[in-house]
């Protein structure tokens, strides 16, 4: 991963969530407050301008998407991606480039953070029902020998369908909590904005 392609993901995330908006609206509006495209796509449109504009390195911009993101993103998902950011910047270096195992520990530090700031687990119907699979999905196909862009594009598509399997769970953490046995049959907006955060790091590196 180099600081150009890390800037890029921010730009390709944010032009999936901006597509994706008025769905993930939908999606949150029968579990939440039906507001989890608009925030997260006021929050990655303040990402944008901001990576297009530095040439920090990877470690320093990682910081900045973080700060950026707690600070315009409303509800828990500014608070979770913030934290995850900024938590995944001290496993990556102050240079232009990482290999892959920097970067696989920064996605691990990253999903840690988010652990830690909602106190949820796999199969409580929240974003780390995809976050952790698919980076246990990741590290078996990099350990068994698959390159890099490879094994994201197969984590991916992998992710995709693990957002579609939170439906029928019942929501035990955040607002959709609230709603007890009502959650079921509802898909989790949270999981399906982080498959779109694997399938543009895929993007991404398949343009390398």
């Amino acid at each position: 991963m180099t600081s150009t392609q890390f800037r890029a993901l921010w730009l390709e995330f944010h032009e999936r969530v901006r597509v994706e908006r008025d769905q993930l609206n939908r999606l949150d509006a029968a579990i939440g407050d039906a507001d989890h495209g608009t925030n997260l796509d006021r929050g990655l449109q303040k990402v944008a301008a901001c990576a297009a504009d530095t040439t920090d390195h990877l470690a320093a911009t990682c910081r900045q998407v973080g700060t950026v993101l707690l600070s315009t993103v409303g509800g828990a998902s500014g608070a979770l991606w913030g934290s995850a950011l900024l938590r995944a910047a001290g496993a990556l270096p102050d240079s232009d480039t990482c290999d892959t195992a920097a970067a696989l520990a920064a996605l691990g530090q990253g999903v840690s953070a988010i652990q830690a700031r909602g106190h949820a687990e796999l199969g409580d119907k929240t974003m780390l029902d995809v976050w952790l699979p698919s980076l246990e999905d990741l590290d078996r196909r990099l350990s068994a020998g698959a390159a890099c862009g490879e094994a994201v594009a197969a984590t991916a598509g992998r992710a995709a369908v693990l957002a579609q399997d939170t439906a029928p769970l019942q929501a035990r953490r955040g607002r959709a909590a609230y709603l007890g046995p009502r959650s079921v049959g509802h898909v989790d907006p949270g999981s399906v904005s982080t498959a779109l955060f694997w399938q543009a790091l895929a993007t991404v590196l398949a343009r390398s």
